[in-house]
């Protein structure tokens, strides 16, 4: 078996990037009514640090206090043409789920399933079946259906107010950026990463001047949206710009973007929520069709992610009439920037 073949093939020759967003429908709602009822204790999301769209679910559990209510298993950054795995716990196995890969709560309900083992999903404990990896959704429903779980002073990130301008602005991003470094390190011909290369920047640029003079992407507060686009924005230099050839410009060259990073990152629920070594990991060893070495760079330099951003000039209240998440857990915290 070649090393493609065991870790799998993220480029088709000749062809652009399309992401199968055939994800597993099923909610986890108040009322049940797909068959899973929001219920304290009985849900595990299993994320991943390396992993963007499971960092999405991971800083929104957080933000909302959801620590309580929904357990978290990681897998490690490295994994496999078949599924994910949880090589960070002893032996191998999740200590709550007793299940080495993730694919064995895919298959305990679905055991012909045929599509991607992503991350983040969320697994029912008591039967050890997954429920859903619909990433999209499952951290609306972290706002939604789950309000009667979150923590005194959560936020609200998902307000009726500025709902359809939040799906707006999270469309786009989701379309240029999000999948868009996708679409740029995964294209299979030279049109097809023009085409990704031109759309990423312009929505970049577009970006930085709608942000050059507000603090947050939509209204005064930190919304779905800000989490959705932090989450491709942390991951740019250390991995986009030169593992998919993103290479315009650095992250560091936009001063509205790179300053909002950094102040995301320096706000509680984000930055404490990233693991530079799995992301840098992840991307570098496991496409070993893009990166056949499998040699993970040192660089960059991070320590400036810590350095004054001076966006509270701009007003904005990070959390509305709520408060900021209390320190993470001991046994959730990744490792500290160096």
């Amino acid at each position: 078996m070649s090393e493609n073949d065991r870790l799998g093939s993220y480029v088709e020759t000749g062809k652009e990037f399309t992401r199968d967003m055939r994800y597993i429908a099923t909610r986890i709602t108040e009322d049940g009514r797909d068959g899973f009822p929001v219920e304290p204790d009985r849900y595990r999301l299993v994320a991943a640090r390396a992993c963007p769209w499971a960092n999405r679910a991971v800083i929104v559990r957080r933000l909302l206090g959801l620590e309580d209510a929904i357990s978290l298993g990681l897998c490690g950054p490295v994994h496999d043409a078949r599924s994910w795995t949880f090589d960070l716990d002893p032996g191998g196995v999740d200590p709550v789920l007793g299940i080495p890969r993730l694919q064995d709560a895919y298959f305990a309900r679905f055991p012909e399933y045929d599509r991607g083992i992503t991350v983040p999903a969320v697994v029912d404990v008591p039967t050890g079946q997954v429920v859903t990896n619909d990433f999209p959704q499952m951290t609306i429903d972290f706002s939604s259906e789950w309000r009667a779980h979150h923590r005194p002073g959560a936020p609200d990130l998902y307000p009726e107010s500025h709902r359809d301008e939040i799906d707006e602005v999270m469309e786009l991003v989701f379309r240029d950026v999000n999948n868009g470094v996708y679409r740029c390190g995964f294209a299979g011909s030279q049109e097809s990463y023009d085409k990704a290369y031109a759309r990423l920047f312009d929505r970049l640029d577009w970006l930085e001047s709608r942000l050059a003079g507000q603090r947050f992407l939509v209204g005064e507060t930190i919304t779905e949206a800000d989490v959705r686009l932090f989450t491709t924005l942390i991951r740019f230099d250390a991995v986009y710009h030169g593992h998919f050839k993103c290479n315009e410009k650095k992250l560091t060259e936009y001063p509205a973007l790179w300053a909002y990073t950094r102040d995301l990152y320096q706000t509680p629920g984000f930055g404490d929520t990233i693991d530079f070594g799995q992301i840098k990991d992840h991307y570098y060893i496991v496409h070993t069709d893009i990166n056949p070495t499998k040699i993970v760079p040192q660089g960059p330099a991070l320590h400036s992610l810590s350095t004054a951003h001076h966006r509270e000039e701009l007003g904005g209240r990070p959390f509305g009439d709520g408060t900021a998440p209390p320190p993470v857990r001991p046994d959730e915290t990744p490792p500290a920037v160096t």
